[in-house]
């Protein structure tokens, strides 16, 4: 992969995460001319977060190690980022072969449901949300906090990006199965459930009112539900019959009302945090500007 990389983007400096291998990976990478960093806190999540923190880039390209994207492509997404303004390039799997060559079903159903449920909350169209391989401006690298500790990292980015508006293209490219011998990390289920458990985490941070607003309106179906027949049977006989009914779904439309409220509050610094994120934006741009008209000044 490292002398795939090297040919297909000569100029670009080729990093190599070491996350705990047991199995000569340094090594070999670095045989091979990449250099390698080392990330001792096992997890996807935790080496992104350290190679975006380490790394200083105009454009990256990010890929798995393990041989299932030809790096033919790589080019095609540094030009997304480099001339046509794309903050994430994607290299969309599941339009070419992913279906095909990938071998595990589960993951193919994972893949599709993830992606609907992103589309569907998000109201977005991407095609490819587990990808490997992207592209990223430096605008969203030095800007992405990173949370997560493991796979469902991929979530992340893009639900960030959809969140702040940065631009992403999503360029379909060729997948190609797992070399023999070559073992997935991913666990189908816990890390599937992780998945689907950021989705909702990331949906409730990004979209407060919405998710809010939901809860409240399945509260509320519960408490008329349970309400309007002791109400009814109130207006009939002058009796209420159904004390403690009535006591537990009083408390449930509490419960609803004030959660519409945590949802409103949390919108207004859900606002808030756009504006500062806007402003951080506008000054990592300038520190760029400062940065490169002192290296021009000292050549």
């Amino acid at each position: 992969m490292v002398e795939d990389f090297k040919s297909a983007l000569p100029h670009a400096d080729i990093y190599v995460y070491d996350n705990n291998s047991t199995d000569g990976t340094d090594e070999i990478a670095r045989s091979a001319g990449a250099i390698v960093r080392y990330e001792h806190k096992q997890g996807k999540g935790n080496v992104v977060r350290a190679m975006f923190r380490d790394i200083e880039a105009d454009c990256y390209i990010m890929v798995d190690g393990d041989d299932t994207y030809p790096a033919s492509f790589a080019p095609t997404l540094e030009r997304l980022v480099l001339e046509e303004g794309a903050d994430m390039a994607v290299g969309d799997r599941l339009s070419s072969t992913y279906f095909t060559e990938n071998k595990r079903p589960f993951h193919n159903m994972g893949n599709v449901l993830v992606r609907g449920l992103i589309n569907l909350l998000f109201r977005t169209q991407l095609r490819d949300i587990m990808t490997g391989l992207r592209g990223f401006s430096r605008d969203f690298v030095k800007s992405f906090p990173v949370v997560s500790k493991g796979f469902e990292i991929e979530t992340e980015m893009t639900i960030f990006a959809l969140d702040n508006n940065f631009r992403i293209v999503e360029e379909a490219i060729d997948y190609r199965d797992r070399p023999e011998g070559s073992e997935s990390k991913l666990n189908t289920y816990s890390d599937g459930i992780k998945v689907l458990a950021t989705i909702g985490r990331l949906f409730r941070d990004a979209k407060p009112f919405t998710f809010f607003t939901i809860i409240t309106v399945v509260l509320a179906a519960i408490f008329f539900a349970l309400f309007i027949p002791i109400f009814v049977n109130f207006l009939h006989t002058g009796e209420v019959l159904q004390f403690p009914t009535l006591i537990m779904i009083s408390a449930l439309g509490v419960a609803a009302l004030m959660t519409f409220f945590c949802g409103i509050v949390l919108s207004v610094l859900k606002k808030q945090y756009r504006d500062n994120f806007e402003r951080h934006l506008y000054l990592l741009r300038m520190m760029k500007g400062r940065d490169t008209d002192v290296s021009e000044k000292q050549e």
